[in-house]
């Protein structure tokens, strides 16, 4: 499934912050070198439902090519840096975060569709 949209700069995870009021953020930061972010990725995947993407919009950074924008994710938002990670963003606040074997997608479609409900 190709429903991510990479995030590969400083400029696009700024606007990904500052989106995040209109519409929550979802950020997975992956790296291609490790089997548990592989397994989280691929669940992911498996697990993806297209009305997914009206509850939130799903950023992919590969931790390995742009570290940089992780360390400035880390900063904004002080969620301290893991991987794998997948990060939940609403009006530039993180309002859930999980990694390793703990990130699953059905804990963000809940935390997005309760706060969507109000």
């Amino acid at each position: 499934m190709n429903f991510w949209k990479n995030l590969s700069s400083l400029p696009e995870w700024k606007s990904a912050l500052e989106s995040s009021s209109q519409k929550p953020v979802l950020v997975l930061k992956h790296s291609t070198r490790c089997s548990i972010s592989v397994m989280a990725l691929d669940r992911f995947n498996r697990n993806w439902k297209p009305e997914d993407a009206e509850l939130f919009t799903p950023l992919y950074l590969d931790l390995l090519s742009y570290r940089e924008i992780s360390n400035a994710i880390a900063a904004d938002t002080g969620v301290e840096h893991q991987s794998p990670q997948a990060i939940l963003l609403k009006d530039g606040i993180a309002v859930l975060s999980e990694t390793h074997q703990a990130i699953r997608i059905e804990n963000f479609r809940d935390k997005a569709t309760e706060m969507a409900n109000g």
